[in-house]
């Protein structure tokens, strides 16, 4: 039986590395989250949103990617004790440790260009400083392609009535039972919005799940709140406008969006400085 064709390292040989590296420089890293959402959708949504996407791009635009880090910056969902029970977040600085890591493994086996994909909105905060540190160091080009989502949903918003796309509500929904219909259960799912924390009173406003609020109708203040002080049921949106068949035609679209980046990404010319990592051991 002839060995099938994948862009996945873990089943992919040494061997199957250095030949499409003759190819391609170019990889892709899928990060998730394993986090609170809505009662009717998994904790791993951001997960498989994101693999589901690197799969299926990987075919399209023939770029290889690493295994899923599962887990990402989510200290916000971890709520009181056992409120945002299932959640697992890492530090900052360990995310941003692992993503450092993996792109020098990346540079030393010969990729130069690093593309970085999440569907977890907050994984975006904490990683400008290490996707400077890997070019600054080695010449690579990394990107962080965050899937369309919460209020950059450009690429799907025909596909949507909610055109904000955010926690839990009518995409991600779609997008699960897309994935598989058995991991949702509709009967506990609810719809619900966004407010401000009570503890700010009632001259603040917030609709939706980004770190601002609203105040004498600015939104130019940022402040570190909890998931559970703006979103009482984890979810911000209508997870009832969700289909199977619209997460397929969101899928198809991201996938498109993406493989089309990346066919661009591998036309630049990237100069490496150097691949060494000495310091791998620590």
């Amino acid at each position: 039986m002839a060995k099938r064709k994948s862009y996945a390292f873990w089943e992919m040989s040494f061997t199957d590395v250095q030949e499409i590296l003759k190819e391609t420089d170019v990889v892709m890293v899928p990060i998730g989250s394993c986090e609170k959402h809505g009662a009717h959708i998994p904790l791993a949504t951001d997960s498989i949103v994101t693999i589901v996407v690197v799969e299926r791009t990987a075919k399209v635009a023939k770029v290889p990617y690493t295994p899923l880090i599962p887990i990402g910056y989510s200290p916000h969902h971890m709520g009181e004790v056992s409120q945002g029970v299932g959640t697992l977040s890492f530090s900052g600085e360990t995310l941003r440790r692992i993503i450092y890591e993996i792109g020098k493994c990346l540079v030393f086996h010969g990729f130069s260009k690093i593309i970085y994909v999440s569907q977890h909105g907050s994984n975006s905060k904490v990683v400008d400083e290490v996707l400077r540190r890997l070019r600054y160091e080695t010449g690579c080009f990394t990107a962080w392609y965050k899937t369309p989502t919460e209020r950059q949903t450009t690429v799907v918003e025909e596909l949507l009535e909610e055109k904000i796309a955010w926690h839990s509500g009518e995409m991600e929904t779609a997008q699960m039972l897309a994935y598989d219909e058995s991991v949702v259960d509709m009967s506990v799912a609810v719809k619900d919005t966004a407010h401000a924390p009570k503890l700010l009173g009632p001259k603040f406003m917030k609709t939706d799940g980004v770190p601002t609020v609203s105040f004498q109708g600015s939104e130019n203040i940022w402040i570190p709140m909890e998931h559970h002080e703006y979103a009482d049921q984890a979810t911000i949106g209508d997870p009832f406008l969700g289909s199977r068949e619209k997460g397929e035609k969101i899928y198809d679209r991201i996938v498109k969006h993406l493989a089309d980046f990346l066919k661009e990404i591998k036309k630049i010319k990237v100069e490496i400085k150097t691949r060494d990592y000495d310091f791998r051991a620590w």
